[in-house]
């Protein structure tokens, strides 16, 4: 049976992780006694904004994949996060992100994203997902020096470019966009690095699975 309300958890005082995906859930509501929560598990609900989660200042992990959401919103008091999991949602903007300074792990592949934008203050960020959207360009990425994972296949990308500050890149994705030649990446030169983008480039790694993203 799927649950349609999150609530009768207020009783779980010390509570670290929270799992209820594939519900009906649509509010996200009643977890304001819930501060000691670590992981909080809302993928394949039917949420339209992140909300009501103010107190919960010790999460780490938050995952609202495979909801309604269209905007990244109500995260200011998400100081702890580390891992943001918004796959497959109708997000059209990265905004709202600022107070996220200790996040290592953004997904946000299968949205309706444009353009890479408002990451400056994510300077631990390890590993961007952002495959499956409408991105035309690589830029604004010039404080991520800690990226080594970045996945932007399946955009509308014609070449590579922005990389310059990406130092310790390891992992780029590029297949299913529109680039003819693989250049740009004098920077990112790492004896263990791994570059995979369409079949019209010679010498390049096969798909691998990564995450929410590819299928």
């Amino acid at each position: 049976m799927r649950i349609g309300a999150i609530q009768g958890f207020e009783v779980l005082k010390k509570v670290q992780t929270l799992c209820l995906r594939q519900n009906l859930i649509k509010v996200i509501e009643n977890l304001e006694q819930l501060v000691t929560l670590n992981e909080l598990d809302l993928y394949d609900n039917q949420i339209r904004v992140i909300q009501n989660l103010e107190n919960l200042g010790q999460l780490q992990i938050l995952d609202l994949s495979f909801n309604l959401l269209k905007r990244i919103e109500g995260l200011d008091s998400m100081t702890q996060l580390k891992r943001l999991y918004l796959v497959n949602n109708k997000i059209s903007r990265i905004e709202n992100l600022n107070s996220l300074t200790q996040l290592r792990l953004l997904e946000l592949g299968s949205n309706r994203i444009r353009e890479i934008e408002n990451l400056d203050m994510l300077r631990d960020l390890d590993s961007l997902f952002l495959g499956k959207n409408k991105i035309t360009k690589l830029q604004n990425m010039d404080t991520l020096s800690n990226l080594t994972v970045l996945s932007v296949q399946s955009n509308r990308l014609l070449k590579i470019d922005g990389l310059q500050s990406l130092v310790n890149l390891r992992e780029l994705y590029l297949s299913d966009n529109g680039i003819q030649v693989l250049e740009g990446l004098e920077n990112n030169n790492k004896e263990d690095s791994k570059y995979q983008t369409s079949d019209r480039a010679p010498g390049i790694l096969d798909e691998r699975q990564l995450g929410g993203q590819l299928g």
